[in-house]
């Protein structure tokens, strides 16, 4: 098996289902980038640079189960070759207020259910840990421990 990992960050809009106030639907988009984290005196700082590449693409169904807690399923599409992942949640993901008026924070973690191209017979977990403001904008940083046949 050879592994394959990813840092992105996602950014785009959610939405509230007009037939279903239970029902939350998410595009969001990642660009080719460089996550950088640097730990001086001063602390800990991170921060995202674009690099070449193709982009990456997420579109997500949340379903929520409670009033802080949700299940959720979608795909994401690397770049244009056809290379993608179905995933769905393991057990419930949180979300909640942050201490940002207007903003709410929340994660959740995905099991690979199947995937395409170079994820053919994929198995795996992917952490999103985000941030949706009361206007649907999402800022969702992704980080996957992909699985795959050599």
């Amino acid at each position: 098996m050879k592994e394959i990992f990813f840092a992105l960050q996602f950014r785009g809009q959610s939405a509230v289902s007009a037939e279903d106030p239970k029902l939350i639907r998410s595009t969001t988009i990642g660009v080719s980038s460089n996550i950088i984290t640097s730990i001086d005196p001063d602390g800990v700082a991170g921060r995202v640079q674009a690099s070449a590449g193709e982009g990456a693409a997420c579109e997500t169904e949340v379903v929520m189960t409670g009033e802080h807690t949700f299940t959720e399923k979608g795909v994401l599409t690397f770049g244009n070759a056809g290379h993608s992942l179905r995933f769905s949640s393991v057990g419930e993901g949180y979300i909640g207020p942050s201490p940002v008026p207007g903003v709410l924070q929340g994660a959740v973690m995905w099991r690979v259910d199947e995937g395409t191209g170079q994820f053919e017979g994929a198995q795996g977990l992917i952490t999103s840990n985000y941030t949706v403001t009361s206007k649907g904008e999402v800022v969702d940083h992704q980080f996957g421990v992909i699985f795959v046949k050599k």
